[in-house]
């Protein structure tokens, strides 16, 4: 009877055994998992569902419209020191205008990037003064009728290092250089016989600046883009201060190509001396851009951890 009694006990435990381990086993296919295990190492983040986000090379192009705060004064260096001038009510330059800008990006690696921006704004007024005004060598007399000119191309390039990188978002400082290049001229016609007199300055002034900057993913399709940057710093015989910010909200319409809207705000203030003459310039813009994003080469890994 013992006997009997263990034979029928040894079958049964070895079956509640094989039973329990079959039903721990899940109804899909355990070989595909594991191969996907093997495939895709849990620390790696894939973005192939994201083709705008963390390419190698980013383009952008598109339409700033700033809204423009300027105030110059240009005298000599014999002690005139001009009138200082606001372009918008003295001389009637318009507040609002439209410009283009564009922007390159390299990220070099995981946590390094390299940018490249670049912005134009050409702007010309006439007007008959309402003010008496002294500027750079010449006076302009009240009831004069003058044309007046601010051209100013800026350009940057700017280092960026992620302090922070995941997945979904990025983090870190930024360091780089605003290239000011700015033409400011005012002119008058005394009659239609005689020659007209004008005066111009024109300088060049490097400002660096450091930041900060984030990129954030806020969903399959849209992105976020922050930075802001600020420096006050002299050089031979330019003294500058520069603030600017950027935020920006990205829509990827296909594949690589997206669309930004955004509000870019930047202020200058420089000092410069040039042969016979010395300048102030004191110009703030801000305003809503319109770009267009165009994304290539492959994608940066991202790790979770």
């Amino acid at each position: 009877m013992k006997k009997l009694f263990c034979f029928l006990i040894v079958p049964l435990f070895f079956s509640t055994i094989q039973a329990q381990t079959t039903a721990e086993i899940p109804v899909e296919n355990p070989l595909t998992v594991l191969q996907s295990n093997i495939d895709t190492p849990s620390q790696d983040y894939d973005v192939a569902d994201l083709p705008w986000y963390a390419r190698r090379f980013k383009v952008t192009a598109g339409a700033f419209f700033p809204v423009n705060n300027t105030q110059i004064q240009v005298g000599t260096n014999n002690g005139n020191h001009g009138t200082e001038i606001d372009l918008e009510n003295d001389l009637g330059f318009s507040k609002s205008s439209s410009s283009f800008m564009g922007t390159f990006d390299w990220r070099i690696s995981r946590r390094s990037r390299l940018g490249f921006e670049f912005f134009a704004l050409d702007r010309s007024s006439s007007k008959t003064l309402e003010k008496q005004i002294d500027f750079g060598e010449h006076t302009y007399n009240i009831n004069t009728r003058v044309t007046a000119m601010f051209d100013v191309q800026i350009a940057r390039i700017a280092y960026g290092y992620a302090f922070l990188s995941k997945p979904k978002y990025e983090a870190g400082l930024l360091i780089g250089t605003h290239v000011l290049f700015a033409d400011l001229g005012l002119r008058v016609d005394a009659n239609q016989t005689s020659l007209e007199y004008r005066d111009s300055f024109n300088f060049t002034a490097p400002l660096p600046d450091i930041g900060v900057w984030g990129e954030f993913v806020l969903a399959k399709r849209w992105g976020l883009y922050v930075n802001a940057n600020y420096l006050a710093i002299k050089i031979d015989n330019i003294d500058g201060r520069i603030v600017s910010y950027n935020l920006a909200v990205s829509y990827n319409v296909y594949q690589n190509l997206s669309l930004t809207a955004g509000y870019t705000g930047l202020n200058f203030k420089v000092d410069a001396v040039k042969e016979r003459l010395n300048g102030y310039l004191k110009w703030g813009y801000n305003g809503p851009t319109i770009t267009a994003v165009y994304t290539f080469g492959k994608h940066v890994k991202l790790y979770k951890h």
